[in-house]
C-alpha cells in the first residue's frame, strides 16, 4: 500500500502445469492465431521456480487502470483504457521498489514473455479468471494491469479467492465478434483487440465492427458488473497526462519515426507505423467527416497496397454513410 500497489499476494514458485497443458491444447486448435507473448514459449512462461537459482516466491500485484473518458467525436480514435499511458512502466518501478524492501535476490517481470502473469494472481489470490479470460481483482474488478516479482525470499501464500462470474454471461453476449467461444475461453482470430494489433490486413467482419477504436477493445469490460463498483471508486481522478482519444488524421500524416517514438507504449508488429495507420483509416469510416475525404483519396491511391485497399474500404464506408445522412 505505502508503494501505490492496487493488491498484492504471493504463492510458491511451482510449476504451472495445467497451464502449461491449456496452453498446448489452445494452440492446437489454432485460438492464439500468431499471438506469441507468454504462449510462445510455455516450457519458460509457465515455470516461475526456472527463473533463476533458489527461487522461492512470486508475488502477483496489480495496479488499476480505470480512468472515466471523452466518447470520440468527428475525427477521432478510440485506444483501449489501458493504453491510455504506461501504466507498465509504472507498474515495474512498484515492483522493483517492492524487491528492494524484501531484500534477497528478485526478478521483476512485467509485460514479459517469461512469465503468465494472469496465472501467478489468481493462485496468489489477487483475482479469478473472469469469463472473458481476464483476471478480476475484488474491488478493483479487471480495469488492472499485473506484474509479477519472483524471489528467493519465503513469503507467506495466499489462498485463490475460491469465485467465480456464476450465471452471468454479459460479456461472452456483449462481444461484437463471438470471440469468446467457451467461458473462459477466447478465439483470437474472432477478437477485435488482436486484430488492432495484428500484420495482416483486416478481414471485412472485423472493420465492420471496429468503430472508432484504433487499439484494442473495452467491450467485455465495460459490461461486466464486477467493473460496476472500480467505475465509481476511480471516478473523481483526473486524466493527466492519459490519452484516451488520438486524431486520426495525426495519425495519417504525422512523420513515421516521430509517431513510432510516440507510441512506444504500444506493441503494433515490428514497430511499423503503417498498422497504427491502417487502423487509423478504418475508424475514419465511422468518425470521419466530409473534411476527411481528401486524406482518405490519397491514401487510396498511394502505392502501399495494405493501406490503399483499407482506405478505399473507408472511402466508400464514408461516401454510403455521408449520403444518408
Amino acid at each position: 500500500m505505502e508503494l501505490g500497489l492496487d493488491a498484492a499476494s504471493a504463492a510458491p514458485a511451482e510449476p504451472y502445469e495445467s497451464t502449461e497443458r491449456v496452453i498446448a491444447e489452445r494452440r492446437a486448435q489454432g485460438l492464439f492465431a500468431d499471438m506469441s507473448f507468454t504462449l510462445a514459449h510455455p516450457e519458460v512462461s509457465c515455470h516461475p521456480e526456472r527463473l533463476f537459482a533458489g527461487a522461492r516466491s512470486v508475488v502477483s500485484a496489480a495496479l488499476s487502470y480505470y480512468l472515466p473518458g471523452p466518447e470520440p467525436g468527428a475525427g477521432e480514435g478510440r485506444l483501449a483504457r489501458h493504453a491510455w499511458r504506461d501504466h507498465y512502466a509504472e507498474l515495474r518501478l512498484k515492483l522493483a521498489a517492492f524487491g528492494e524492501r524484501i531484500g534477497g535476490t528478485y526478478r521483476v517481470l512485467v509485460d514479459a514473455n517469461e512469465h503468465v502473469d494472469r496465472e501467478a494472481a489468481v493462485r496468489a489470490g489477487v483475482g479469478f479468471f473472469g469469463k472473458n479470460g481476464l483476471v478480476i481483482a475484488p474491488r478493483l474488478g479487471s480495469w488492472i494491469v499485473l506484474g509479477t516479482l519472483v524471489s528467493d525470499v519465503a513469503i507467506e501464500p495466499g489462498e485463490p479467492l475460491g469465485r467465480d462470474c456464476g450465471a452471468c454471461r454479459l460479456c461472452i453476449e456483449a462481444c461484437p465478434t463471438g470471440a469468446i467461444v467457451q467461458e473462459g475461453v477466447l478465439d483470437a482470430r474472432r477478437c477485435l483487440s488482436y486484430w488492432t494489433q495484428a500484420r495482416t490486413a483486416l478481414p471485412e467482419p472485423a472493420r465492420q465492427r471496429m468503430g472508432a477504436s484504433v487499439y484494442g477493445c473495452d467491450i467485455c469490460q465495460q459490461v461486466c458488473p464486477w467493473n460496476r463498483g472500480a467505475e465509481k471508486r476511480r471516478g473523481k481522478l483526473a486524466l493527466g497526462a492519459a490519452e484516451p482519444l488520438v486524431s486520426l488524421e495525426d495519425w495519417l500524416t504525422a512523420d513515421d519515426r516521430e509517431l513510432v517514438a510516440r507510441y512506444q507504449r504500444l506493441y503494433f508488429p515490428r514497430r511499423d507505423p503503417r498498422y497504427l495507420r491502417r487502423n487509423a483509416l478504418v475508424a475514419l469510416a465511422s468518425t470521419g467527416t466530409s473534411e476527411h475525404e481528401p486524406l482518405l483519396v490519397r491514401y487510396a491511391g498511394g502505392t502501399d497496397e495494405l493501406l490503399a485497399e483499407h482506405a478505399r474500404w473507408a472511402l466508400n464506408r464514408l461516401r454510403e454513410s455521408t449520403a444518408r445522412r
